[in-house]
């Protein structure tokens, strides 16, 4: 099968824009080639994960891509970096490598690129609208944009990103065709407490189990509580924060890039419409034993019989607006006692400048991380300890990424541990 060539894409690829869009749209249609795609479509945005330093070859490829007159065609968000720009010096790189991960975020902010450094794109502006096609990388943004905004787009990995950004093209193929977006699996939630539903917990389990359970199938979830009146993104059962908490972790854990939770997302109106009109090729009843287990997963280190942790750390994705409150309640003016590490974009920290949140944080003695996070680049003060998380992905990366063992809660156990300095786990509501 022959990919399809549109005029302007024939043109690019002679040269007309440049020689980095030319090497860009090269790229771009050897994979549509290799995903046996027969033509390209436009897209109308793009996330670009490339931007995280992992070795001289990255800074280096962008830097060409930025000498050879490259520029963002659509509008282009930046997931993380590995140097929080805002606070200057919290990581522990070497003066090499922080000056080539400076290099890099620099050269794709000459790309044009929006220098919004963030995992949660969807919460810093950047939502398109439902069935737009786009070129997301980072998972747990590929899998939100995908389940909760309704837009199309596959898993984009470095550095194909940028050149279907710079192209403003990419691949049919995948779950930009409406035939691959239909679910096949069934996950039928209704026999769970709703107690357990109803805890902010519950929901990086579920999605923990979920990836762990269907890889990279796309199941509809069936018997979650539905939305309020107000409508299922921004408050109810189903608020933006557990959906989000609910992908990452399922992105983590497994492939998935799609997920519909029925009368919620936007493609799962109804289990019908999630399934396109078939039947389920499959149906697994979730029970509180699938999720206890799933929960003990979570959990790689052994509490001491003391009870001491050395850290906290959340925001995997970054906080919201929202959860930088819930922390700030949960505190109630109290200090930690350990290292408690939160992750969010400054695109939160400077809604929160100002009016007195900022200086509560501080108060209460909490590290505040912008533009990174403690599993990309190394920020840990020790180099291996016991870490109390309410994150499913941090959970998941933790121990490979830092050497360090976690402890999976509620924000309110680790709230609770860093006021103690030791493990504070309410667990009656998963028995």
């Amino acid at each position: 099968m022959s990919l399809e060539l549109s005029r302007d894409d024939e043109a690019m690829l002679a040269g007309r824009d440049g020689p980095a869009a030319a090497m860009a749209l090269r790229i771009v249609a050897d994979t549509a080639r290799m995903l046996g795609a027969r033509r390209l479509i436009d897209i109308a945005s793009a996330h670009i994960d490339g931007c995280l330093y992992h070795g001289d070859s990255g800074t280096l490829f962008a830097e060409r891509l930025l000498t050879d007159g490259g520029r963002v065609r659509v509008p282009t968000t930046l997931n993380v970096g590995a140097l929080d720009l805002v606070h200057p010096g919290r990581e522990r790189l070497d003066a090499a490598q922080a000056a080539m991960a400076r290099r890099l975020m620099a050269a794709y902010a000459g790309l044009g690129c929006r220098e919004s450094w963030t995992c949660a794109p969807y919460q810093a502006g950047h939502r398109p609208q439902l069935g737009q096609d786009v070129a997301w990388g980072e998972s747990n943004a590929v899998v939100f944009c995908n389940s909760v905004l309704g837009a199309r787009t596959n898993r984009y990995g470095d550095f194909l990103d940028i050149c279907a950004a710079l192209t403003g093209r990419a691949p049919r193929a995948g779950l930009h065709l409406p035939e691959n977006r239909r679910a096949t699996l069934l996950i039928d939630a209704s026999g769970l407490n709703p107690a357990l539903v109803a805890e902010d917990a519950f929901y990086p389990v579920l999605g923990s189990w979920l990836g762990q359970a269907v890889g990279d199938a796309i199941a509809a979830i069936d018997g979650l509580p539905g939305p309020l009146a107000e409508g299922p993104l921004v408050k109810g059962p189903l608020a933006e924060d557990r959906l989000k908490a609910l992908g990452a972790a399922a992105a983590s854990t497994g492939s998935v890039g799609l997920f519909h939770v029925v009368g919620v997302t936007p493609e799962a109106p109804t289990q019908a419409a999630a399934f396109g009109g078939l039947a389920p090729r499959e149906t697994i009843r979730l029970d509180a034993a699938m999720l206890e287990a799933a929960r003990r997963r979570l959990s790689t280190g052994l509490v001491p019989p003391d009870g001491r942790v050395d850290a906290v750390a959340i925001g995997s994705p970054h906080l919201s607006e929202a959860e930088i409150d819930a922390v700030i309640r949960g505190f109630a003016g109290r200090r930690t006692t350990i290292p408690f590490y939160a992750c969010t974009g400054r695109h939160v920290l400077e809604r929160i400048a100002g009016d007195g949140r900022q200086a509560a944080l501080d108060a209460a003695g909490i590290t505040v991380i912008a533009d990174t996070c403690i599993v990309v680049t190394p920020i840990l003060a020790a180099r291996s300890g016991l870490l109390v998380t309410n994150s499913g992905k941090f959970a998941h990366y933790t121990p490979a990424n830092t050497g360090w063992n976690v402890l999976y809660g509620s924000l309110t156990d680790c709230i609770e541990s860093a006021v103690a300095g030791r493990l504070v786990r309410d667990e009656a509501i998963w028995r």
